[in-house]
Formats: C-alpha cells, structure tokens, sequence
C-alpha cells in the first residue's frame, strides 16, 4: 500500500505498483500506454482513442463525464486516473467511494511535463517517464518561434460558438508559439463568443480545432464570411494534447501547421 498527494492537495492509498489502471483523459490513456503498461490499463473513456491497436484491448466504461459504474465494478480497479477539467467531480466523488481516484489538473505545458513524471511514479515506471519527459522537454526546444505576435483565436465548438480562454493547456501551448489569444481577456476558460468578437478581435488566424466540435474544409467559407480579415485553418485538435502527444506537436508545428 502507498499513500500519494494527487494534484488537488488529495491523500490517495492504492495497491503499489497498480495492476489494474482505469484512465478517464483520453491524453493520460495514450501517454500510460507509451510507458508500456499495456496490460496494466483494464479500463478507459470511449474518447481514449490512442494507440490504435492497442488501447482496445481496455474496456470502454463510458465517457468523460458520463461513466457506466457498472462496467467499472466489473473491473475492480486498484487505481483510477482522472483529470480535473476533462471529468466531473460528481465522477469522482461517486468513484472514490470503492476505489482510489487520482485527480490531475493540467494548464499549462509545464503542469504537463511534471504529469508524466507523475504517472512514471504512480505506475513504477519512474525510469521510463523520465525518458519521456527528456525526449519531449528536448523537442519543445525546437518548437518554433514565427508565429510570435500573430493575433488567434483556437475555436472548439460551434451553435454557439467557443473559443480557448485564459488557464488552460492549449492556451499555455499557444504562447510557447508566440501567439497573442486577445479572448484571455474574457471570463472563463472557453469562453461563448459572437461573430462580433471575432470581427472586433483583429485576428491574424482563426483556428478550426478538429475536436471536440468536427471543423472541416466546409467551415472555412464560414469564417471567411465573419471575420474576412483573419485566416482560418484548420488544426489537428489532437496535436494539441498534452503528454505523449507533445513529441509530435512540434514535428507538426513545424512542417504542417499554418501551411
């Protein structure tokens, strides 16, 4: 048994190491299976996508806010790993109550970094993490720097309409590119935004996440029409998670974005 402080000031006592992991972040799934915990991760979100062809063999127990307690009994899980934003404390008050329920909170690029650290501990994959951590630390180095001062917007939903906003993760990616987000100056985290912030907000770019909401081609003409200024494009919403998705977000915004 170890006792561990999650990163909500929470003491967690668990099974050392975990044998039976459920993940509920999509990003924290991807980035255990790269620590090679293949069969350790018995449980994840319908959300948890990656590694094709491996993340599979995890039982699908529900969404990021919607958890099919049932299937998680079945699994008896010795430890549970949730991320504050992407699930409900509902969730994690029920769960808690017959498991231990690790909570991340992650807002920065930095606040990532130290979460596979984290997960290296957790897990008893410290060597591992380590070596993940100095990879993708070394790579962020050459995360490049042309876009400083362009004006953006990063839009994830639609009807209505929803922007990035101050303390979060892609908002702390987004100024390691230089960017200038003029919506961190409204309320929120994502904040509801109308056709005429975007106009008044003088964007250089407006960019069409891929996720959560779908954007494609199609939406282009749209924003044309609302903001004829500013260029949109469409991003790989998935370049922009945290953990082991980092490595490749900066062979990414190197060769492909904003081309």
């Amino acid at each position: 048994m170890r006792t561990i402080t999650d990163q909500l000031g929470r003491s967690i006592s668990y099974d050392f190491p975990p044998k039976r992991i459920i993940s509920f972040a999509p990003a924290i799934t991807d980035t255990l299976f790269s620590l090679q915990l293949y069969e350790h991760i018995v449980g994840r979100t319908r959300f948890c996508i990656h590694p094709k062809g491996k993340v599979e063999n995890a039982i699908n127990v529900g969404g990021t806010k919607d958890m099919k307690i049932e299937r998680i009994h079945e699994l008896q899980p010795d430890l549970i790993i949730a991320e504050k934003e992407e699930n409900t404390k509902e969730m994690v008050e029920e769960l808690e109550k017959f498991y231990p329920v690790y909570v991340f909170e992650i807002q920065t690029v930095n606040d990532a970094l130290n979460m596979i650290l984290n997960l290296g501990t957790l897990t008893n994959r410290i060597e591992k993490a380590r070596a993940l951590h100095r990879t993708i630390t070394t790579a962020m180095e050459h995360i490049p720097t042309k876009y400083k001062g362009k004006r953006v917007a990063y839009v994830i939903w639609k009807n209505p309409y929803m922007v990035v906003g101050k303390n979060t993760y892609i908002q702390s990616l987004m100024e390691k590119l230089g960017f200038i987000n003029p919506f961190t100056q409204f309320e929120g985290r994502y904040p509801t935004v109308t056709e005429s912030d975007f106009c008044h907000a003088n964007l250089d770019y407006i960019l069409l996440a891929t996720e959560p909401y779908p954007f494609k081609e199609k939406n282009i003409n749209e924003f044309l029409n609302i903001s004829p200024l500013s260029q949109p494009v469409i991003v790989n919403g998935e370049m922009f998670w945290y953990g082991v998705k980092m490595f490749d977000a900066v062979t990414y915004f190197n060769e492909q974005f904003l081309r």
